[in-house]
């Protein structure tokens, strides 16, 4: 609890005590009850009300009138002229108890956020002619090396090039399992350094790196409305003072009414009281706090589960999402390539591999470099010699003098040797030894752990339909397509032809129903921008498909896509919640007070207690299980 909080507590306790204490004294007894009675009640009331007041007079003077601090103030000073002290003075305390109880839950959401900022390292250790300088991130150019102790963050994107460690990235993916990285690894600032001291090389400068942009997305989330958000705030604007009216009406022209028409006795005091209730009940604090808050809960939980949602407007639009589109390659695959299998002929797999891996040691092509990773073992360069790269064929080479060519079809057939054919889905290898066929490696872009399962949990949430668009060969993108049980696929489509598939498929929407697209490329960048929604990996996706994106998921993991769906559908269904309650208590309680049926008290439950319930009601979202993403 703040400073702030507890001061508002202590005034609540102390009024609540003296409010006690003065209806269990016998004032009647005491010489000059009245002006002892207000000057006694007075004290709670000005301890519990007095910034109220403050706020009220201030608005009056700014000509902005028409909020809750007026109506509060009107109502209570009302009921004190009206002789009402009890009344006067546990409305404002229980106001109070409503405000207090709102500040807590609004800093129990902001505490997501809060914990979310304090991923902004406060300095980096950059390395200057041997020795350490402690600079702030900003003055650390492209190209330094910075070093990083366990213990503290990594302040700026870079690539590791001494040491290794253990990476803490829950404050950037909400996974709490480390992620362990070594020399020429590419690490992103905001992960806490576990273990290992390491030497990293900044390839951004501060402004750029992952965790400024972070924060630059969760700082402009607020300023996002949604269309729910839009409309309490018009909602307010006008009902404040339509209200404010109404009560002055209600106190006047029943009296006048009867007087003059139906000569009745004026009874204004009976009229007054009736429309400072109304005012009470009035008070729209329950639509005006809970709603926004609603939203913010619903950013603050997704930022926890490593899902940054750039605004209440795009928590809106993800709820209705039917359809949702993925790129392939990077989003539903690892996105570098890895030896699937081995096919052997004339010698065992353990040879194939690393004559393979001999012959393609100089090559920096990905082919070549996932060969030699699958290989796994240190390799003597002293062992090759005669190497010739052979544009879109391969490679030949002597290995320990022995004659080694590795390549597609075409090298075989250039070399005259007959090879089998292989009916996996990928690049293949062929390998020959000493003029002989030895056999082929395939190699594929793996899927990613989480992927077949991340299709299967969007279905069981709702999406009617999941689509991949990709520029991979059909018969890749086919076998990929099956293996995720995705419903449609098209393939070889060029970033102008992804659009163009999209809007067809936008055309195709049914009522309202949105479609979102999932990427992480460059070339994904415009058809992130088309879609309902866009959705971007966040850890190892462009900076363009991340500024083109509404959601940004940090930890790549698709599995993250149901779990926002399924915060933003538990946000919105709080939201109308919200206000169908809010709004239907409020009709009802305004009606009872007009007839004279609901006095000061039920005045009290329909603002504060309407109030606090909307808000219990509203951070609900905050305690959001991602296996709910699983139910309807």
């Amino acid at each position: 609890m703040t400073k702030k909080q507890k001061k508002v507590l202590y005034r609540i306790l102390i009024s609540a005590a003296l409010l006690v204490a003065l209806a269990l004294l016998p004032l009647d007894r005491l010489p000059y009850t009245a002006l002892l009675r207000f000057v006694l009640y007075m004290i709670p009331y000005l301890v519990i009300g007095y910034d109220v007041l403050k706020k009220a007079v201030k608005g009056i003077l700014k000509r902005q009138v028409f909020d809750e601090n007026f109506l509060m103030a009107v109502a209570t000073v009302g009921a004190v002229l009206l002789g009402d002290y009890k009344e006067g003075v546990a409305v404002m305390l229980f106001y109070q108890i409503g405000e207090l109880f709102q500040s807590y839950a609004v800093g129990k959401s902001r505490k997501n956020i809060s914990e979310l900022m304090d991923i902004r390292p406060d300095y980096a250790m950059l390395e200057v002619g041997g020795s350490l300088e402690q600079v702030d991130p900003d003055e650390v150019p492209v190209g330094s090396v910075i070093v990083v102790k366990p213990g503290e963050k990594i302040p700026i994107d870079g690539i590791i090039i001494e040491g290794s460690a253990s990476l803490n990235t829950g404050a950037l993916t909400g996974e709490s399992l480390p992620r362990e990285v070594a020399a020429g690894d590419e690490v992103i600032s905001g992960c806490i350094n576990m273990s290992g001291l390491l030497r990293i090389q900044t390839t951004r400068e501060f402004g750029e790196s992952t965790v400024s942009k972070i924060l630059e997305l969760v700082e402009n989330a607020s300023s996002r409305k949604s269309k729910s958000e839009q409309f309490i705030s018009k909602f307010a604007r006008y009902y404040t003072p339509a209200v404010c009216y109404a009560a002055l009406a209600l106190a006047f022209l029943p009296p006048v009414i009867g007087r003059l028409f139906l000569q009745q006795p004026a009874q204004l005091g009976t009229w007054v009281y009736r429309a400072l209730t109304f005012l009470v009940i009035s008070c729209p604090c329950a639509l005006v706090i809970s709603i926004p808050l609603s939203f913010f809960a619903g950013i603050g939980a997704a930022s926890k589960a490593g899902v940054l949602i750039k605004g209440s407007n795009y928590m809106e639009t993800l709820s209705k999402t039917k359809t949702v589109v993925f790129d392939k390659t990077g989003t539903m695959t690892q996105g570098v390539f890895e030896v699937t299998g081995i096919h052997h002929s004339s010698m065992d797999e353990e040879q194939v591999l690393r004559y393979a891996a001999y012959a393609e040691s100089f090559s920096n092509h990905p082919i070549s470099i996932s060969i030699r990773k699958a290989y796994g073992k240190d390799i003597d360069a002293s062992r090759v010699s005669d190497i010739e790269e052979i544009s879109g064929h391969g490679v030949t080479a002597k290995v320990d003098g022995i004659s080694v060519a590795a390549g597609n079809q075409k090298l075989m057939e250039k070399l005259g040797i007959p090879c089998e054919p292989c009916n996996g889905v990928g690049t293949v290898v062929h390998l020959a030894v000493n003029g002989n066929y030895a056999g082929h490696l395939l190699i594929a872009d793996a899927l990613k752990p989480t992927a077949v399962a991340a299709i299967a949990a969007l279905k069981k949430c709702g999406v009617e339909k999941t689509v991949m668009l990709t520029g991979d060969l059909k018969q890749v993108a086919e076998q990929v397509a099956k293996q995720l049980r995705i419903d449609e696929v098209h393939s070889q489509l060029l970033p102008a032809d992804k659009v163009l598939q999209v809007e067809r498929l936008l055309e195709q929407q049914n009522g309202k129903g949105r479609l979102a697209f999932v990427g992480d490329g460059i070339n994904d960048a415009p058809v992130l921008s088309r879609a309902d929604i866009g959705i971007a990996m966040g850890a190892m996706g462009s900076d363009a498909a991340i500024e083109a994106a509404d959601v940004v998921l940090m930890d790549d993991n698709p599995m993250k896509i149901a779990t926002a769906i399924g915060i933003s559908r538990k946000c919105i269904r709080i939201v109308y919640q919200n206000i169908y309650f809010a709004i239907g208590i409020k009709l009802l309680c305004l009606l009872l007070g007009a007839l004279g049926i609901a006095n000061m008290w039920v005045a009290v439950f329909a603002d504060v207690g309407v109030m606090v319930l909307a808000v219990l009601n509203a951070i609900r979202v905050l305690f959001y299980k991602p296996e709910h993403a699983l139910q309807k």
